[in-house]
């Protein structure tokens, strides 16, 4: 029998099965970054009996912002469009839990209320491009956070975890990967501040510990999760010791009892494949965090089902397969072909691309 189609538990959510949908940036909200009945659709098609869905990135806070028309859970007012999602979800048999955002540095001035300077640990520019209502533009320089200002953004962060509990969701997960502003904070490469936010690993560590902490008093540490990428490099991310930096953390998180944690394998770059073994995997640590760990990264049905049967991971996230794929668990089970994706309509439009992807029954 496939490993992938058995049960399992992560912290409180109990689950039917081990295809988990990741958290996809599709920046489709309504004005006032609502959640709308497109997103509930999009949802809805992709939920299943048993199964575990991690929404988009949600940004805490306007400041949080490197996408426009990225949905909110800063204000009350989103809510009730997220409350209708998760009676979809739920109304399926499915599990769905929040993704908390702040961007941090990878953002640009057109998104930052009053055309403020984006935030970082500290004044150092990162690569790439943000996405403006103007299209994309380079991020811009960001400015050091003052140390007082450090604890407001926890608080945001506990602040989006209660919203997300009144929105009916099933627990929330800290986006503390991909170059965002917890992963800045953790990385050497990033942050290079001589308080106690800034020099030794534990220092480094502390942000992303206090909004997990923050996130843990809100919903208890069972329905809590972190992503991390321990071997990314989006967003110029570098650490001069990712192992032991990576390793402290982990075994930190599993000291605090968190419900999962989910490790990114950089194995695709676009559509290419740049590594079969990543360097720092869920492999490693997982032999540091004793809970549930959530493989993701370019994984197929295949090799997937590998991952599993080698005991380096209890679940698989899969993300552009869920984008195309709606029914994706039950194409896996079936051996089924699956729908091609198509890039140009990642992020943005309206449902081309996002919710007409059809069903394998219907494209049969």
């Amino acid at each position: 029998m496939s490993k992938l189609f058995t049960p399992f538990r992560a912290g409180a959510l109990e689950l039917g099965h081990r295809v988990v949908m990741a958290p996809l940036t599709r920046v489709r909200a309504s004005a006032g970054d609502l959640p709308n009945a497109l997103m509930r659709e999009y949802y809805d098609q992709r939920a299943s009996k048993g199964g575990l869905i991690i929404t988009e990135a949600t940004p805490i806070s306007r400041q949080g912002y490197g996408y426009a028309a990225a949905p909110g859970i800063y204000d009350d007012a989103q809510i009730a469009g997220w409350r209708a999602i998760t009676d979809a979800v739920h109304a399926r048999g499915g599990k769905i839990v929040l993704q908390l955002w702040h961007v941090g540095r990878q953002s640009h001035r057109a998104l930052q209320p009053n055309g403020a300077a984006p935030v970082a640990p500290s004044a150092i520019a990162a690569a790439g491009d943000a996405y403006t209502a103007d299209g994309a533009l380079p991020f811009s320089m960001p400015r050091a956070l003052e140390r007082h200002e450090i604890p407001l953004i926890v608080a945001e962060f506990g602040a989006g975890a209660a919203r997300a509990k009144s929105a009916g969701f099933d627990g929330v997960e800290i986006h503390g990967a991909n170059g965002y502003l917890p992963d800045q904070f953790l990385q050497d490469g990033s942050n290079i501040r001589t308080d106690d936010y800034g020099g030794p690993i534990e220092n480094r560590a502390r942000f992303l510990l206090e909004i997990t902490q923050a996130a843990i008093d809100v919903w208890g540490s069972d329905r809590v999760g972190v992503r991390l990428t321990p071997d990314g490099s989006y967003g110029s991310m570098q650490d001069s010791n990712p192992a032991a930096t990576f390793g402290y953390v982990s075994r930190k998180l599993d000291e605090m009892s968190i419900a999962y944690l989910h490790v990114v394998e950089p194995r695709i770059k676009g559509t290419e494949l740049i590594a079969s073994t990543p360097p720092i995997a869920a492999r490693d640590l997982g032999k540091i965090f004793r809970g549930t760990v959530i493989g993701t990264g370019g994984f197929t049905g295949e090799s997937a089902e590998a991952l599993l049967n080698a005991g380096d991971a209890d679940a698989v996230a899969f993300g552009r397969a869920f984008i195309a794929n709606p029914d994706l668990p039950a194409r896996l089970r079936a051996g089924l072909p699956l729908n091609r994706y198509d890039r140009s309509t990642f992020y943005g439009g309206d449902a081309r691309g996002y919710t007409d992807y059809p069903a394998y029954r219907d494209a049969a």
